[in-house]
């Protein structure tokens, strides 16, 4: 019986109930060690199952912690018949992970596809047992991190598939079980009247005066109420009248433990630590190494009788975690150690390796080439299967072994570069600390430096990211060349993404001073590095044709360089500096695919970024709010706040053009110093000038601009791309003298791109700065120039200000035609603030336009998550291909179109082919 936790009880029955009708929920139980959480669960699975919910459960155990995909092979074990069924990318990744097939590909696998491919499988589950699972994973704080990372990411995912999952963790004396954007529920002790009900059932033979000094002693933890009586009974511990000094509940209770351990005969005590060593409770393997040490099963009775161990189901149990703990720790090392050799002696070589190399590797006290090759070994296989962490710690702990310096740097090196894939930046960049200084192959060096290069950028040091790079560029340079070029040029555009233009130059600086040579048919990488240089400096016409050539090397010779998909992300992102809208468009979708077919999740925030920014220069306003959250989600799932912080800007752009004021300046930062605010964030920052600027508050705008053009990211394409605002609102202001200047620079990088939407804009800043006579030519120029420029936004803001110059001249019956096409535009993009601007200068020239209650598109009534899915399914495509496009399950899909049919107006899937989505038939299919 449960004593004290009625209110628990009632959440998680709450929680399957809701599940019962399709609502998932993800919960993490926190607490002490003993404190109920594995009865809770143990009450939550009786519940289930006396509802006829399927259950799946799952217990991390330490020994199988740097075991990759141990805890989800535990859970999964009875039901992978049913990953047949899965989209055969999902299906191959998780066969892979769980040992049961080879990974046929040559890439890596992606760790999140595999998270993915749990989702799936559990939705399927759910969806064919009634409509509900629960999944319960008790001590979550030994999975492996493989196994953890793949049922946290399918945690966060849950919506509408009818899967509960629990995860019960202990606070302290324990790894960590970071579970962030997961609900807790914390476990304290029990209340005085719930702890007098268990001793009273536990304890009613002991005094009264005993069962409350153990109550007061015990801290409400319902393990300490339990074992302190039997504790006291063994005289392990005194019965005084007055409380013992008082200890963690942890420390009391594992000492207590530890003392009744040390009381069994020495057999006994021999059976106990190599129990607890070997984990996880094979009664072969453990009786094989016991006999070795002198001791058998026979021997077991003692703890048994005391109720510390038992043997059920042909496997060895502790009662308890802390009872296991208490059996290791309080060994002598000499007889661990002893345990460890003799179970990697009885473990059978065949399908065990894994297991064995850590027992080796436990039992080692002094360097072993033998032991560590072994465990090299053992990183291999983790490899083929995805789990990256245990590459890392079989690489490091391999490293720790080897006699030979080259090998130990070679084996750190290996451990730095898993790591890095693992998401464990800053384990990774210390370990390439370590292997850097005695590693001469080119290609490890680079692997390193681009580890630690990356640690630093997501910790916001990009003049180190920078410096990292270059040094290992210079180094490798004699050897390999071309790696070197590659390496320079992001050496550059970490300097770029800095903000600092010292940074920049003195990065220029270096570049010159090393002369770095490529080969002749390598792609333009150290042009285009001095490009960008100057670009800051203000030069486009000597900075864009080096950038131009090597995007064009991209666009057309592709596959001529075999570029990775990491250097093709980081070439097409330079599609904005070089006006190239539509190309970097049509490449980000390329690189969409690919990521989408792939699963390969963690460049895909980096390439949404992309692709929403294309989508916001195009005008298609509607169909860049999807990618956007999508991408944000994704990155937060992914552990990346570099693309978490850039994504969110954007989106603070999108709620600006939208005329959302609290939604953009919460995006953008409140309170923020525009002044100060770096690349990464520029978005939203220029996301004010323009909210401000929709608004008609023009000297606010003016004072944003400004602020955002002085501060370290005024070098940005953002702030490039905002000059023709930042122009507007100075002119508005009567300040237009201080910005002539600014409008000939845009003028002249428009005119090296040879874009005819930036010639447009060009124009239509030396009409907002001309004298009244002359304004009215550049307008008609801009406009002639905005025909099938691709960007409609900007059009219909040029035929605002058209508009608007024609009604002041006197002229309101030719300043209606330019207004109405304006109108029209910023009601067909949803951008509120614009319109009701038309609308009123419309209302100026005499003709009214009366506004809609809600004059969105149905389309545009549509959540972001809702219109992914409704575009998609209005292909063709199944609820199947949609969940792993998006990295839904099917049934969220299907959730999501439930909820979007009645939005639309229609009854069925059928009847959505017939719905004009105007942007978002662009978008790419499968």
């Amino acid at each position: 019986m449960l004593y004290g936790r009625d209110e628990e009880t009632t959440r998680l029955d709450d929680i399957l109930s809701h599940a019962r009708q399709g609502t998932s929920t993800a919960l993490v139980l926190r607490g002490e060690a003993g404190i109920g959480k594995s009865e809770l669960l143990r009450h939550t699975a009786a519940t289930a199952a006396a509802q006829r919910t399927r259950v799946l459960q799952a217990t991390g155990i330490e020994a199988e912690s740097e075991l990759p995909f141990a805890g989800l092979h535990l859970l999964l074990h009875r039901v992978t018949a049913r990953i047949d069924d899965l989209p055969e990318p999902q299906a191959t990744a998780l066969r892979a992970a769980l040992g049961l097939a080879p990974n046929r590909s040559d890439a890596r696998p992606d760790r999140f596809l595999i998270g993915l491919a749990v989702l799936t499988l559990l939705a399927d589950l759910a969806d064919s047992d009634g409509g509900s699972l629960l999944c319960l994973v008790d001590d979550a704080h030994w999975l492996d991190q493989a196994s953890a990372d793949a049922l946290l990411f399918a945690a966060r995912r849950l919506a509408a598939e009818g899967v509960v999952m629990l995860f019960a963790a202990r606070d302290a004396h324990a790894p960590p079980f970071p579970a962030q954007g997961l609900p807790e529920l914390r476990l304290g002790g029990l209340d005085d009247g719930a702890a007098g009900e268990l001793l009273a059932e536990h304890a009613g033979d002991l005094p009264r005066y005993v069962r409350d000094q153990i109550r007061g002693e015990s801290g409400g933890n319902p393990l300490a109420l339990r074992e302190l009586p039997a504790a006291q009974r063994e005289g392990q511990i005194p019965a005084y009248g007055y409380h013992l000094s008082a200890l963690p509940s942890h420390s009391r209770l594992l000492q207590t433990f530890a003392d009744r351990i040390s009381a069994l005969p020495r057999a006994t005590r021999s059976l106990l630590v190599i129990a607890a060593a070997e984990g996880t409770g094979d009664l072969a393997v453990t009786a094989s190494a016991a006999s070795g040490l002198g001791a058998s099963v026979t021997d077991l009775e003692p703890a048994e009788r005391k109720e510390l161990l038992s043997l059920d189901g042909g496997r060895f149990t502790f009662r308890h975690p802390l009872i296991r703990a208490a059996a290791y720790q309080s060994a002598p090392v000499g007889d661990r150690i002893a345990a460890h050799r003799a179970l990697a002696d009885a473990l059978p070589c065949v399908g065990n390796i894994d297991r064995r190399a850590w027992h080796l590797a436990a039992a080692t006290t002094e360097p072993d080439e033998y032991v560590a090759a072994v465990l090299e070994r053992t990183a291999e296989h983790a490899r083929e299967r995805g789990g990256y962490a245990a590459v890392a710690a079989a690489c490091e702990r391999a490293a720790q072994l080897s006699p030979d310096g080259a090998d130990r740097a070679r084996r750190l090196a290996l451990a730095a570069s898993a790591a890095a894939d693992a998401g464990q930046n800053e384990r990774a960049a210390e370990l390439a600390l370590r292997a850097a200084p005695h590693l001469t192959d080119p290609a490890e060096l680079a692997r390193l430096a681009q580890a630690r290069a990356a640690v630093a950028r997501e910790q916001g040091r990009l003049d180190a990211s920078s410096s990292v790079l270059l040094d290992t560029a210079a180094e490798i340079a004699p050897h390999a060349p071309q790696t070197a070029a590659f390496m320079a040029y992001e050496a550059m555009t970490a300097a770029w993404l800095s903000g600092h233009r010292q940074s920049i130059e003195g990065m220029s600086a270096r570049l010159a001073a090393l002369d770095l040579k490529a080969p002749p048919d390598a792609p333009p990488y150290l042009p285009a590095a001095e490009g960008l240089a100057r670009l800051a400096a203000g030069d486009p016409g000597a900075g864009l044709p080096p950038l131009r050539a090597l995007f064009g090397s991209l666009r057309t010779e592709r596959d001529d360089h075999g570029h990775s998909l990491r250097e093709r992300i980081s070439i097409a992102s330079w599609f904005a500096p070089l006006g190239e809208l539509a190309a970097g468009d049509d490449l980000a979708a390329d690189l969409e695919r690919e990521c989408r077919e792939q699963g390969a999740l963690g460049p895909l925030p980096l390439v949404l970024l992309m692709r929403t920014r294309t989508r916001i220069f195009l005008g298609r306003h509607g169909c860049a709010l999807p990618g956007a959250a999508e991408g944000l989600r994704i990155a937060q799932d992914t552990g990346q706040p570099h693309y978490v912080g850039q994504l969110t800007a954007v989106l603070a752009y999108l709620a600006a053009l939208d005329g959302d004021e609290e939604r953009c300046r919460d995006l953008a930062g409140r309170g923020a110093d525009l002044r100060q605010v770096l690349p990464g964030q520029v978005w939203g920052a220029v996301a004010i000038g323009l909210l401000e600027l929709g608004h008609g508050r023009y000297e606010a705008a003016r004072r944003a601009y400004e602020d955002v053009a002085a501060s370290p990211s005024g070098h940005t394409v953002a702030v490039l791309y905002c000059a023709p605002d930042r122009v507007e609102a100075a002119a508005r202001t009567g300040k237009a003298d201080s910005v002539r200047e600014l409008a000939a620079g845009f003028a002249e990088w428009a005119g090296h791109t040879g874009a005819a939407w930036a010639g447009a804009l060009a124009a239509r800043c030396r009409a907002l700065l001309a004298p009244e006579a002359a304004a009215g030519a550049a307008y008609e120029e801009a406009l002639a120039l905005h025909t099938d420029d691709g960007r409609p936004f900007e059009r219909a803001r040029t035929e605002l200000l058209f508009g608007e110059w024609l009604r002041r001249a006197g002229r309101r019956s030719e300043a209606r035609t330019p207004l109405r096409s304006a109108l029209d535009t910023f009601e067909l993009l949803a951008a509120a603030p614009w319109a009701e601007r038309a609308r009123a200068e419309l209302r100026a020239t005499g003709e009214s336009r009366a506004r809609h209650t809600d004059d969105r598109a149905p389309v545009e009534r549509l959540t972001p998550q809702e219109r992914q899915v409704v575009r998609l399914a209005a292909t063709g495509m199944t609820n199947r291909d949609i969940g792993a496009r998006l990295f839904l399950s099917p049934r969220t899909v299907g959730y999501h179109l439930y909820n979007a049919y009645p939005k639309l107006g229609v009854a069925s899937r059928g009847e959505l082919a017939r719905l004009e989505f105007r942007e978002e038939q662009e978008e790419p299919t499968a």
